[in-house]
């Protein structure tokens, strides 16, 4: 199993959720964050973007202040990270800086609390 994080833009969360689901992943967990990549910005313009203008986010400038983003945090199957991660990049490439990043590491177990199952048995069957 894997586990996988993307860092993401807040405007396309919902979108993100929602591909996701459709996909067959229904357990995520997502937390915002902050964080900037190479990339510097511009905060006037920032406010635009959060707001989910998209000329907004296609101008952003050089600032080296930190953006608001979300973390999804998801472990899948082996067999499904591709899928996972295809999903997650269908929604969120703009071909702009600060689309985001996405992260595969590997998980050495899961547990589920409740019933005391291990492994892949927890984890969403796509």
């Amino acid at each position: 199993m894997k586990e996988i994080i993307a860092v993401v833009r807040m405007n396309k969360m919902n979108q993100t959720k929602k591909a996701l689901a459709d996909a067959g992943f229904s357990s995520i967990t997502a937390k915002e964050c902050l964080g900037r990549g190479k990339g510097i910005v511009d905060m006037e313009l920032l406010q635009g973007a959060e707001k989910g203008f998209e000329e907004a986010i296609s101008q952003l400038g050089q600032s080296s202040r930190l953006i608001p983003k979300r973390a999804i945090l998801m472990v899948v199957p082996d067999k499904s990270v591709k899928k996972a991660v295809k999903t997650i990049i269908s929604v969120n490439r703009t071909g702009k800086s600060g689309d985001g990043k996405i992260f595969v590491m590997p998980s050495i177990d899961s547990i589920s609390v409740r019933t005391g199952e291990n492994g892949d048995a927890t984890l969403d069957d796509v």
